[in-house]
């Protein structure tokens, strides 16, 4: 299986939501599909699929179609998660909370190993069995754990220094939450979340819904 030159952030947007319907099609015991019918599923076209896996050498047989798991395990290497990450959130609020108990991250390789907040009164407080430590630990603990992603969940104001502390850490890579765009030096991975964008998308689409629904 061989990669072909640089591939499209579209593309590889995509192939999360792949490698989710995959999942669910092992669940439900299917041994084979055809593109055809992963295109029902995904609401991509097959030949958008067909060109997708294309980008990566190819998969399957024209006739035969995909081995579900097989598919689903190319694609889970293909995304990495056959390397393992040890992560660690900043921000133990609502959001940073809800993060830090969302169990499926362990079972796609993504290890939470230390939650940081500057708020006293989180101090001590626990969750999944992982204790909320001072923000003021981060560097002690870094010399003698590994961190490869840090999560920012603080506020917009705190983003970039926290960002700028991780990076001076040796992190690879940061998923942010916080409502700003934060500068990284080249080689830093960063993806920026931005939730009240997504509800102003949400907004607009409804918008214009009615606007159709009142047009027919």
């Amino acid at each position: 299986m061989a990669k072909h030159g640089k591939v499209s952030m579209a593309v590889v947007r995509r192939l999360p939501k792949y490698h989710r319907y995959l999942g669910e099609l092992m669940e439900n015991d299917i041994k084979r599909i055809s593109s055809y019918e992963l295109s029902k599923l995904t609401g991509f076209t097959a030949s958008q699929i067909r060109q997708d896996f294309n980008n990566f050498g190819g998969f399957g047989q024209q006739g035969y179609g995909y081995n579900v798991e097989e598919l689903y395990n190319q694609l889970g290497n293909i995304l990495g998660l056959d390397k393992g990450y040890n992560t660690i959130i900043i921000g133990a609020g609502n959001l940073g909370q809800a993060i830090a108990n969302y169990r499926n991250f362990d079972n796609r390789g993504f290890r939470l190993i230390g939650i940081f907040e500057k708020n006293p009164r989180y101090m001590g407080l626990k969750i999944r069995d992982i204790p909320i430590m001072d923000i003021d630990e981060l560097e002690g603990f870094s010399k003698d754990h590994k961190v490869d992603i840090a999560v920012i969940t603080t506020p917009k104001e705190a983003a970039q220094e926290i960002a700028d502390r991780v990076i001076a850490l040796g992190v690879e890579a940061i998923w942010n939450f916080a409502p700003v765009d934060i500068k990284v030096p080249e080689g830093i991975v960063v993806e920026n979340v931005h939730l009240s964008e997504s509800l102003l998308a949400l907004s607009f689409l409804i918008k214009e819904s009615k606007r159709e629904s009142e047009n027919v």
